[in-house]
């Protein structure tokens, strides 16, 4: 295995492979350089090393044939052409064993699971099964004989589970997008501690065929894309009714709520996370900034309901599925996922029917409170633990995970985890929007308005990049996306990550006799009127950036530059010896309008 380094296939997005194979490159050509980076990253002699986020990648064989399926088809013709996915272990994929997370229970399926099915069908293409706490009991992605898997930002910090190994592979850029499982929050909390999207549909939305079950009244196949836009697109081609499915639901069209109006809980626990609660209150303020109306609500009776999923008799459902297998004294059964599997056996009938009864009675609590707001808004996890606190309190630390996810699948809403600003010390932080089941379109709508508003448009793989690894640099005129030196930049594989300004304290001047041409950014001083400039952010790897910075030419340099929200990045910057010739341009307020009128005129 060798150190992880920057693959030029790294993070990209469904519309980054599109526009790869519109420009005529092919699935034959970058799959199996993606899959061959793949395994230096995870594999060592071949297989995926203890506690990556890989239990299985696909053979040459398997790739191969996946790719032959696409031979003669024009990317158009498929909406997921060419995508590379990954799939949780849980989840059958014919050519590939499935384990949950046990190898003694492995086996090989004859066919897709009815979702890997119609992914498939639309072109996309399995590069391998993932990592995940054993038979998807847990939330905190470390209760796997293969190992635990760490989190794409920090490796002290979990990476969320059960569905470690498909958050972990979409956030390290490895793969365009996944399937995870959710039952209490496992295609949610991954998704927040990974700086993911992460969709927990209606249930029955999505087939749950070909899916080993954990709580399969409860059960729904999760999403993690990197963005809104990617989600609402998988979504489009996996909710399907599926006969095959006794849990299938036919699609229900209702109207689909403008969420506008939030509930936020009262008085929230942090245990002791500062940070975590400083976040949530960063995300409160921005959400009321961009016209989202937040009102506090009591959540105790959505926390009781979440107390019935464990220490309730839905915990029979989990011994229901793999309690004969797990009485077996087995060296790869997990002894934490094991007692809580094998305590399945404890609860009566009449226990059920009891917690039943109780549940529909707070069924009207949820009903009325959704009458007076749209969605909740939450931390997708109340607190953001390490190995080293899991190791000292599992249970416990499991448990505080769940406590905004283990509600949702029991009271049969719909809900969506998604990237809020990283907190201070670098770390991602998810809020989780919940609505009524069916306003799955819904909650997406809004995710693209927070999205938007946030401005977080950059891949996990790059955000969670030492400072060392990867650098951002501010560009300001012929290096612009679309402009003639942008070259220079697409072919470092560098990506762009945002549209911003500078702060309002720099002018902008057309240079003289340059070719082509160019402006020049200067920062004034605090007795003189600057102006804030548009420039545009792109990331790309430190020696990349070395090269590049080589071909920068006089009277060009890079200097630092102050962003409108008081970042600090590189960026170009011009010697003030040039200016005496230059024109200034800065009523603009950027180069590309300069360019249209001098074109214009």
């Amino acid at each position: 295995m060798t150190a992880s380094t920057l693959s030029p296939l790294s993070g990209w997005n469904l519309s980054d492979w599109a526009k790869a194979y519109q420009s005529g490159q092919t699935p034959q050509q970058l799959l199996p350089q993606l899959l061959q980076q793949i395994r230096e990253e995870e594999c060592d002699n071949g297989k995926p090393v203890y506690g990556s986020p890989w239990i299985t990648l696909a053979t040459d064989a398997v790739l191969a044939q996946q790719l032959a399926s696409l031979e003669g088809k024009a990317p158009a013709s498929l909406p997921l052409f060419g995508v590379p996915f990954a799939v949780k272990d849980n989840i059958d994929v014919a050519g590939f064993a499935t384990t949950g997370g046990c190898p003694e229970f492995a086996f090989t399926p004859q066919r897709d699971a009815t979702v890997v099915a119609l992914l498939r069908a639309a072109g996309a293409v399995v590069i391998g099964k993932t990592n995940l706490d054993q038979f998807a009991t847990g939330l905190v992605g470390a209760r796997s004989p293969y190992g635990p898997v760490a989190n794409s930002f920090k490796p002290e910090y979990v990476s969320g589970g059960s569905s470690s190994g498909s958050a972990v592979t979409v956030a390290r850029g490895q793969v365009a997008f996944s399937l995870g499982t959710d039952t209490a929050g496992s295609g949610r909390v991954p998704a927040g501690f990974n700086h993911l999207v992460g969709v927990k549909a209606t249930k029955g939305l999505v087939s749950t065929n070909g899916v080993i079950p954990a709580c399969k009244s409860l059960d729904v196949v999760s999403i993690f894309a990197l963005n809104s836009r990617d989600a609402e697109q998988l979504l489009d081609v996996a909710a399907q009714f599926d006969a095959a499915d006794p849990y299938s639901r036919e699609s229900v069209a209702v109207p689909q709520r403008r969420i506008k109006r939030l509930a936020i809980p009262l008085s929230p626990q942090w245990f002791g996370d500062v940070e975590q609660q400083q976040a949530y209150e960063q995300a409160c303020v921005l959400a009321r900034k961009h016209g989202l109306e937040l009102v506090e609500k009591d959540f105790g009776p959505l926390f009781e309901m979440a107390a019935l999923l464990y220490q309730g008799p839905w915990v029979a459902e989990r011994y229901a599925a793999v309690g004969e297998f797990m009485e077996q004294d087995l060296p790869g059964l997990d002894p934490i996922v094991k007692s809580i599997v094998l305590s399945g056996k404890l609860p009566s009938a009449v226990d059920q029917f009891r917690a039943e009864y109780r549940r529909l009675e707070l069924m009207r609590y949820v009903t009325a409170l959704f009458d007076d707001v749209d969605a909740l808004f939450v931390p997708t996890s109340p607190h953001f633990p390490t190995h080293a606190a899991l190791a000292e309190q599992p249970i416990e630390v499991n448990s505080r995970n769940g406590v905004y996810t283990n509600f949702v699948n029991l009271a049969d809403l719909s809900a969506l985890s998604l990237p809020a600003a990283l907190r201070r010390d670098g770390l991602p932080f998810g809020i989780t929007l919940i609505a009524p089941a069916w306003q799955d379109r819904a909650l997406l709508a809004c995710a693209n308005r927070w999205e938007a508003a946030l401005k977080l448009p950059e891949a996990p793989v790059l955000l969670g990049r030492k400072a060392d690894e990867s650098v951002v640099i501010a560009v300001v005129g012929a290096h612009l996306s679309g402009m003639p030196l942008n070259h220079q930049l697409s072919h470092r594989s560098a990506r762009l990550v945002e549209q911003t300004v500078t702060a309002d304290q720099y002018r902008l001047y057309a240079l003289a006799n340059t070719t082509p041409p160019k402006p020049g950014l200067v920062r004034v001083g605090d007795d003189e009127q600057g102006v804030a400039i548009i420039v545009e952010l792109w990331r790309l790897t430190a020696a990349a950036f070395g090269s590049f910075v080589n071909e920068v030419p006089q009277p060009m340099g890079i200097g630092k530059v102050e962003l409108e929200d008081g970042r600090i990045v590189n960026g170009f910057m011009c010697e003030a010896a040039v200016l005496p010739t230059a024109t200034d341009i800065s009523e603009f307020g950027g180069w590309r309008a300069y360019v249209s009128r001098k074109q214009a005129d």
